[in-house]
């Protein structure tokens, strides 16, 4: 079964959609399951120097509510990703970034065969340590961290490399109706949005496997 996981990798509900849809393929052992990223741009439009997160937060839901543990926002998401066992810093956070870059590195991860590391990485790069992950000597790191070649990493952030493949990608996902992240595509057929809860993953996807069985049967 392939699973296409689109998502931002400034996206917090990515993190813990990935976080739970991890735990339930770990649940599922009877079934094979071939996981793919897909990039997915909340901010396409965001400068390429990122902007203060405060200041985008602000410009989001008010300055009221623009940044800090006050946030109703950032509280709802911190308890939420606490019963994952993710940690979200958000007080460390200071960037609001361009994520062109992090989704090259991480189709170069898939070509590396450790694009589920990499998202992993990325994400506790930026949420839990707070480092700018549209910085390259940041994401450079993060690609040595995850076995890649760091100078061959540099080389490729210098130049213009697949970042037309990343706009015609999530291009691709807005025209199948992905609105916001993350979503799930199971073989390419069905869209499940949101991060759903463990055991309702599990439940849907158990439920896609009997009935691809079943058509295959009868085949």
């Amino acid at each position: 079964m392939q699973i296409d996981i689109i998502s931002d990798t400034v996206c917090p509900w990515c993190y813990i959609g990935k976080q739970r849809i991890e735990a339930a393929l770990a649940e599922l052992t009877d079934i094979d399951f071939d996981v793919r990223w897909r990039p997915f741009q909340l901010n396409p439009d965001m400068p390429a120097e990122g902007m203060d997160r405060k200041d985008y937060m602000a410009m989001r839901f008010g300055a009221a509510n623009g940044g800090g543990k006050k946030n109703p926002v950032y509280q709802r998401l911190q308890a939420a990703a606490a019963e994952d066992g993710i940690a979200l810093n958000f007080d460390k956070v200071g960037r609001m970034p361009n994520t062109l870059d992090s989704h090259r590195l991480m189709k170069w991860a898939a070509g590396a065969n450790c694009e589920n590391e990499m998202a992993e990485i990325l994400f506790r790069r930026y949420f839990t340590d707070g480092e700018d992950i549209s910085d390259h000597a940041v994401l450079i790191e993060a690609a040595k961290e995850a076995g890649m070649d760091g100078d061959l990493v540099a080389d490729l952030l210098a130049g213009d490399s697949d970042k037309e493949t990343i706009q015609q990608e999530d291009m691709m996902a807005r025209e199948m109706g992905v609105s916001g992240v993350p979503s799930f595509l199971i073989d390419q057929k069905f869209l499940i949005p949101g991060a759903q809860d463990t055991q309702d993953i599990v439940r849907i996807l158990t439920r896609m496997h009997e009935k691809a069985q079943k058509k295959a049967a009868e085949a």
